[in-house]
């Protein structure tokens, strides 16, 4: 590692990882709390250099912890208010946006989404068969990420220049720049087979923006991150203040390395920036039939159908269901309703309980590692099972 790097890295051992998650709890008497204690040893399993977690039930926040540091260098502690990059969570936001606009009556589930583009829309191995929103939301649209992977449309350290509609249009209309009909579509008819699908939920989000006649950010600044008081909640990069910013590290034979934010056209995906204490609002509410802080963001029946849990054909075995935005898999000796979110330096997770009207949150700034996705399960499980 040259001097110049050794700014940007530092070698962490098991246990100096779990002396920095109990240096920067929120008070000392917390320190002798067995959850603190527990979740600094699940870090130090993981290498995991900082956390926050949250748990609500019935609609309201119970708990919102910070654990180890947002930022190595500068030995800033994660606090409540830390904002992490929350990855794929962003796609429930993006998902109840669009059952708000089914709630108002601007568009039905089963109905073509085609006809509210201003570019055509057609898988072109079945182009009579068409795409609607209940597809796009549960992932079986037809619509490939494979060209997306193959391209890659992230840019490091800055929000993406490359408009949403633009990023579509090129993707998805025959004569675009990136359009292949091999590779941007399945030869699945829509809803025959699961294929999850980021560009799915960016047309979904750019759906939204053309149907609620405003940005779908704004939509949702206004009708849920407002009323939810979910202050320091950021669809950018360049919204997000540096004094709050986790940063994001990368984690290779034992050094944790920083590596620079990414920015995407496609933001409905996962784009936003959010503390646990204004997630856990969303989870709350997400959790408890549309309500928390005894604000309604969705009503109770589209929130139920949202839960409503489909086995749809292909479904990979690590999920026991798909819901509208949200997904279910086993978690400890049962199933729960969850969400999880990853990118460069990043990796995330929510899960509900709705039976319970319980739901938690946690959030890291590493990379996934099958010991960190181990290490939130337990943590997930633990705060559920509190």
């Amino acid at each position: 590692m040259s001097d110049s790097q050794s700014s940007n890295a530092l070698r962490v051992g098991r246990r100096g990882v779990l002396i920095a998650g109990l240096a920067a709890l929120a008070s000392p008497a917390l320190a002798k709390d067995d959850l603190d204690l527990f979740v600094a040893g699940e870090m130090a399993k993981a290498g995991i250099p900082g956390l926050a977690l949250g748990l609500a039930r019935n609609g309201t926040v119970r708990l919102a912890r910070g654990y180890g540091f947002a930022d190595l260098a500068r030995r800033r502690p994660v606090t409540s208010d830390t904002m992490f990059h929350i990855a794929s969570i962003t796609k429930a936001v993006t998902a109840t946006a669009v059952m708000r606009l089914a709630e108002l009556g601007r568009l039905a589930l089963d109905e073509p989404v085609a006809p509210h583009l201003d570019f055509p829309l057609a898988n072109p191995h079945r182009p009579d068969a068409p795409i609607t929103f209940r597809h796009l939301l549960t992932h079986v649209s037809s619509i490939s990420d494979v060209k997306y992977y193959e391209i890659d449309f992230r840019q490091r350290g800055v929000d993406a220049t490359l408009a949403l509609g633009d990023m579509l249009k090129d993707y998805l209309a025959p004569g675009g720049r990136t359009y292949s009909r091999e590779e941007c579509f399945s030869k699945a008819a829509p809803g025959a087979a699961w294929d999850y699908s980021n560009v799915g939920y960016g047309l979904l989000g750019y759906l939204a923006g053309r149907i609620g006649g405003q940005d779908m950010r704004e939509q949702t600044r206004e009708a849920i991150f407002a009323p939810l008081g979910m202050r320091h909640t950021s669809w950018t990069i360049a919204g997000t203040p540096e004094a709050l910013r986790a940063t994001p590290y990368d984690l290779v034979e034992g050094v944790l390395t920083s590596v620079e934010p990414v920015g995407f056209p496609d933001w409905p995906v996962g784009m936003i920036r959010a503390s646990i204490t204004d997630l856990m609002q969303f989870v709350a509410a997400s959790a408890n039939g549309g309500v928390a802080r005894g604000t309604r963001i969705i009503d109770e029946q589209g929130m139920a159908q949202m839960l409503d849990m489909k086995t749809p054909p292909g479904l990979p075995d690590w999920l026991t269901g798909q819901g509208l935005g949200w997904m279910e898999s086993k978690l400890g000796d049962g199933v729960k309703i969850n969400h999880w979110g990853g990118d460069p330096g990043v990796f995330t997770a929510a899960y509900l309980d709705p039976a319970a009207r319980s739901g938690v949150a946690i959030l890291t700034n590493v990379t996934v590692s099958a010991e960190s996705k181990a290490a939130v399960k337990r943590i997930a499980a633990r705060l559920l099972a509190a």
